[in-house]
């Protein structure tokens, strides 16, 4: 029996959401940056058997969630697809943390571990209903402060996850994902209520799922800017030591940088966001990560490239904070598809990330930021000529009109 929404405020509603967020953000952090070295050292996978592996669970990832959010937005079943997707979370690693062979891990990966990955997209979407129902003015904000939750967890995950390595091993990791996602399945159950579905026929009349008109390549855009994300983090250590004679440490300097100042910035923009049109902040954010990648080609020591974070730091802030909330205006009735559309672009980013790797690998590091700055100049480019108009619902996020 579902819990009626209006007897809450939505920020109270989203409190559960909160820990939901802390809960399978800290699950993700301490499995993801260890993925390749657990293939490798634990389940002694070749590197064609790693790429494999990668690459199947990038793309069943994004067929799980476009299928699931597809899905989502027709029934009233948002709070039974995130419990669905955190015990997903929960037998997936928690089989993980005990079994070595690859065909079975693999297997796992591309079902019940996709499964698991529409967990993000559907709690962005559970917020968005939550807050276009009780504040719609604040949905940029509220989204904006939900993803500094997840990058709070990303902070300190891989810490944890190298001290769980230390003390013991991979079962150790895996264990300690499963039980965040077993806190996340029992948040879900105990405090969330279930939501109607924004997309139910009304009067008979069946609401179109057609995607607007200038939608896809805001799309491509998200899609390249999310490729130079990956592509430069993937790329870092190795620039940093083999480029700019610097060292690991230095790299993981930069990169901490980096994340310490994303978090607040993604609550400035949040701010922004209900203040100014969210397009602007967008296309400035990609204008960043235009000056980011210049930095970068062009730097000559880790303290320049350090230096450049902070537009780094704004690019990210700006595309990830939102962007979710961007997409999701544009498909009001929609919230599931459209997150899942805009969180699939960083899944094809990885895809897209791991050939242009190969190149950097045999061409020389710095050829990755070159190729990130051509990506992020397109990307620029394409958000720049495409506006796609919010639909005409009532529904929208209270945003500023578009300018």
């Amino acid at each position: 029996m579902s819990v009626s929404l209006g007897t809450r405020s939505a920020t109270q509603r989203l409190l559960p959401l909160v820990l939901v967020f802390l809960t399978s953000g800290i699950a993700t952090a301490v499995v993801g940056p260890f993925l390749g070295m657990f293939l490798s050292t634990a389940v002694h996978a070749n590197p064609f058997q790693v790429t494999a592996f990668l690459i199947t669970a990038s793309l069943s990832s994004v067929v799980m969630s476009w299928a699931l959010g597809r899905l989502s937005d027709r029934r009233p079943m948002r709070r039974t697809l995130l419990i669905a997707a955190t015990l997903a979370g929960f037998a997936g690693t928690g089989v993980t943390a005990m079994i070595r062979d690859y065909w079975v891990l693999l297997a796992l990966t591309a079902t019940v571990t996709a499964v698991a990955t529409s967990l993000y997209p559907q709690s962005f979407a559970y917020a968005r209903q939550v807050l276009q129902r009780d504040d719609p003015a604040r949905a940029a904000m509220g989204t904006s402060a939900l993803r500094t939750v997840f990058s709070l967890a990303w902070v300190g995950g891989p810490a944890l996850a190298a001290f769980l390595l230390e003390v013991g091993d991979f079962r150790y990791v895996y264990g300690t994902a499963a039980v965040m996602y077993a806190l996340a399945a029992f948040t879900v159950a105990r405090w969330l209520p279930e939501v109607e579905a924004p997309a139910a026929p009304r009067d008979g009349v069946k609401i179109s799922a057609r995607v607007p008109p200038g939608m896809y390549p805001i799309l491509v855009a998200f899609t390249l800017l999310q490729t130079t994300g990956v592509l430069g983090v993937q790329a870092m250590a190795l620039f940093v030591s083999t480029d700019l004679g610097g060292s690991v440490g230095d790299a993981g300097v930069v990169l901490g940088v980096c994340a310490a100042l994303e978090i607040p910035l993604l609550l400035w923009f949040g701010w922004l966001g209900t203040r100014f049109p969210l397009r602007r902040i967008i296309v400035a954010g990609a204008a960043c990560a235009v000056v980011y990648q210049l930095t970068a080609v062009t730097a000559a020591s880790v303290w320049q490239l350090g230096a450049g974070q902070l537009f780094n730091a704004l690019f990210i802030a700006a595309i990830s904070g939102l962007g979710i909330t961007y997409v999701q205006d544009r498909m009001p009735h929609f919230p599931g598809r459209a997150t899942t559309m805009f969180t699939n672009t960083n899944a094809i980013g990885q895809i897209l990330s791991a050939p242009l790797f190969g190149l950097a690998q045999n061409y020389g590091f710095r050829l990755a930021f070159a190729v990130n700055l051509v990506l992020a100049v397109v990307g620029l480019v394409l958000l720049l000529i495409a506006r796609p108009a919010v639909r005409s619902s009532g529904l929208g996020s209270g945003s500023p009109p578009e300018g």
